[in-house]
């Protein structure tokens, strides 16, 4: 749940911060232009903060000029000293003496200061996809050219706050609405598009803090993207070149995000390592869930018929329900397939209920899903998961006609007592599975177990 965000007082305006988690080591989490409030109604940063402040006393601020905290001048913002002397004043106000840093793009150069500047005061520093210095020089390669540099404030000026650019920027948004609309919406809570090319502009543009990295002498891990296009791989390689005893762990991928990205896990396992000394046990790649797929039906003749832009609209809607239903029945959303989505549960009574809600939510769009749930015992193949009572759900689901949910004799015995009503569709040959099974359809009267 999200912490209680409070303010700490600085001559130059107020700081929004929020503090949760009771673990011996103090860690902040610095970035850019940030919303701390609005990162919660993100299912994955709140899961990502969350595993942080499971080892951690875990500190999270908006910097002036973003999020819940003041603004500042669009002719004069702060220099990287006075970001620095804010996360002071941060520390100072929660009560913390000694503090790791975790800082995510455009909060590295801050953090690099401080920990050059505070060291009495910084346990440990994380830079992820952060760089010294953002523009190229003779003596430094690795920037952007100025060709470079103007393209990439054409590219905020233009887009932010978009899903556009939110898809753009980030490459496992572009085919998920729901996270799409959520990210558009942070980054206009976060700071206006003028207020942020603002601060690109002035801060980037002017930043170089290469000289406080020999200073640097606190046990640092850096994280950086292999094919991050605007700050590439190279800026990480100066990094651990550059600052004393620094551990470089080179990420897949061009994401430039951590919570969202398909390695969240991965990332969040090397940081708790690093700062604890403990790798994190693994969890179960064996649980037992209910698995639900869903698909719509005549999706094929549909989309013809009423052309590619109308049929992405539906298919967007039909997505966003999705995962509301999903989220509210206390399931994890797999993936989509397209035209359908897998789910797991940890129960089977709340897959009946969200193939209901849905069932009925796609019908006021004019469309209709069929369904299939199966409970048993599934693997864990990182965000994805396989087993035979995988299979068993997708080939029950197929068997469905329109409107129809289908359950295996298992689900239904599953929820035996709970009022549940269903009608008996007899014993069925599965595709690929042994055996026959009795099936059962889901009555259209959910039953309030």
């Amino acid at each position: 749940m999200p912490a209680e965000t409070r303010y700490a007082r600085t001559p130059r305006g107020d700081i929004a911060y929020q503090v949760l988690g009771d673990s011996p080591i103090d860690l902040v989490y610095v970035s850019g232009a940030t919303n701390i409030d609005v990162r919660w109604e993100s299912q994955e940063f709140a899961h990502f903060q969350e595993r942080l402040a499971s080892f951690s006393r875990l500190i999270l601020f908006d910097r002036r000029g973003s999020g819940a905290s003041d603004g500042i001048p669009l002719d004069a913002p702060p220099t990287w000293e006075e970001f620095a002397d804010d996360l002071r004043v941060v520390l100072d106000t929660v009560g913390s003496s000694r503090t790791a840093l975790f800082a995510n793009l455009d909060g590295g150069p801050a953090a690099i200061l401080f920990a050059a500047t505070q060291p009495a005061r910084v346990s440990a520093l994380v830079l992820a996809n952060t760089t010294a210095k953002a523009i190229a020089a003779e003596d430094y390669p690795a920037g952007l050219t100025s060709d470079q540099f103007a393209v990439l404030i054409k590219v905020f000026e233009e887009g932010w706050g978009s899903e556009q650019f939110a898809a753009l920027t980030n490459p496992t948004y572009a085919n998920d609405p729901r996270q799409r609309s959520w990210f558009a919406k942070y980054m206009r809570a976060s700071a206006s598009p003028r207020a942020y090319v603002a601060q690109v502009r002035a801060i980037w543009g002017s930043m170089d803090v290469r000289a406080a990295l020999a200073s640097i002498r606190v046990p640092t891990l850096i994280l950086h993207r292999r094919e991050l296009a605007w700050i590439s791989a190279e800026n990480g390689r100066y990094l651990s070149e550059h600052i004393p005893g620094s551990k470089l762990v080179e990420l897949d991928g061009s994401d430039p995000l951590l919570f969202s990205s398909p390695d969240a896990e991965f990332i969040l396992d090397t940081v708790e390592e690093f700062l604890t000394g403990v790798r994190p046990v693994p969890e179960p790649d064996r649980v037992l869930a209910a698995v639900l797929f869903t698909d719509l039906v005549d999706s094929t003749r549909r989309a013809a018929a009423i052309g590619d832009r109308a049929w992405h609209k539906l298919l967007d809607a039909h997505d966003q329900l999705a995962h509301a239903e999903i989220e509210r029945n206390r399931g994890l959303l797999i993936k989509t397939t397209g035209d359908g989505i897998l789910a797991r549960f940890d129960s089977p009574g709340r897959a009946i209920r969200c193939a209901a809600a849905m069932r009925e939510q796609v019908e006021q769009l004019g469309l209709e899903i069929r369904a299939g749930i199966h409970a048993g015992e599934v693997e864990l193949r990182g965000d994805d998961v396989g087993g035979i009572a995988v299979v068993i759900a997708s080939r029950v689901s197929s068997l469905a006609k329109a409107g129809e949910v289908l359950v295996s004799r298992t689900v239904a015995d599953l929820v035996a007592g709970s009022g549940q009503r269903f009608r008996d569709r007899g014993m069925n040959s599965l595709k690929g599975v042994p055996g026959e099974w009795q099936l059962f359809e889901v009555d259209r009267e959910i039953a309030p177990y």
